[in-house]
């Protein structure tokens, strides 16, 4: 892993944050980025405190022009990733008519279209290189309904669909491309997204470190998918024989509103 380099989105805190101390401790000289500077810089350090080696990138990742300018500066600084990790992710858990037409279009632009576009400017350089790893880091959302969600349901599935289309796309390059379906995760996130809690399913969380052991396990490994927890396969399966019956379940998992 020494000479590896690392790119994560969302590094600033939470399950990015996890993911980058993971790979830093494993030799990677590890990339992050993230809209927060203070947040970013302060999780650069906590890295390079515990051995590894790591640079921080401010930017915003739902501007196109950003994402373009900073991958050509980490193209001349550190050359091409040799693992890309689309984790950075926005947006709350609303019902529709709670949901403005602004932040629908948000949940659009981070995660799905941070990750078509950040993935679209490293790529070629991949291609060319026939070695590289991609991962995209999603929610259940991606493949189950939960009620009052719908903005973000949309943009978790834009997301899963994205990755599966890639793998078909590099097939036979030598890139692996991995979808991570990440069950709740006890992060910032919650702060970050007020009110979304009182709308998520009641389900046991996993740590960020659980979180960023999944995806540096399962990328390593080259995986298709990776699931944490394990029971959300068996439901995604569920779900594909008997919806309705996986629709019950997952409204009475619900809390009640008011």
């Amino acid at each position: 892993m020494t000479a590896r380099i690392v790119l994560v989105s969302g590094a600033s805190s939470g399950i990015g944050e996890a993911t980058a101390r993971r790979y830093g401790a494993n030799g990677a000289h590890v990339l992050l980025l993230a809209r927060n500077s203070d947040r970013l810089d302060e999780a650069a350090r906590a890295i390079r405190k515990d051995g590894g080696t790591a640079t921080p990138y401010s930017l915003d990742l739902a501007d196109p022009r950003a994402i373009a300018d900073v991958s050509a500066r980490i193209a001349r600084d550190a050359g091409t990733p040799d693992i890309l990790i689309n984790n950075a992710g926005a947006g709350r858990w609303l019902p529709i008519l709670e949901t403005s037409a602004e932040e629908a279009l948000a949940m659009i632009e981070v995660p799905y279209l941070a990750a078509f576009n950040l993935t679209r400017a490293f790529l070629p350089a991949m291609l060319a290189r026939r070695t590289g790893s991609i991962a995209c880091v999603t929610s259940p959302a991606s493949f189950i309904a939960w009620p009052n969600a719908a903005a973000y349901i949309a943009a978790r599935r834009a997301l899963a669909g994205f990755t599966d289309a890639l793998r078909t796309d590099v097939k036979g390059s030598g890139l692996s491309v991995t979808l991570v379906v990440l069950g709740m995760v006890e992060s910032p996130y919650w702060e970050h997204n007020p009110g979304s809690r009182k709308y998520a399913p009641t389900v046991k969380a996993i740590t960020p470190e659980d979180a960023a052991e999944a995806i540096f396990t399962g990328v390593e490994a080259r995986k298709r998918t990776v699931v944490k927890p394990g029971f959300f396969r068996a439901l995604f399966l569920l779900n594909a024989v008997a919806p309705r019956l996986v629709a019950s379940q997952v409204r009475r998992s619900v809390p009640k509103r008011e």
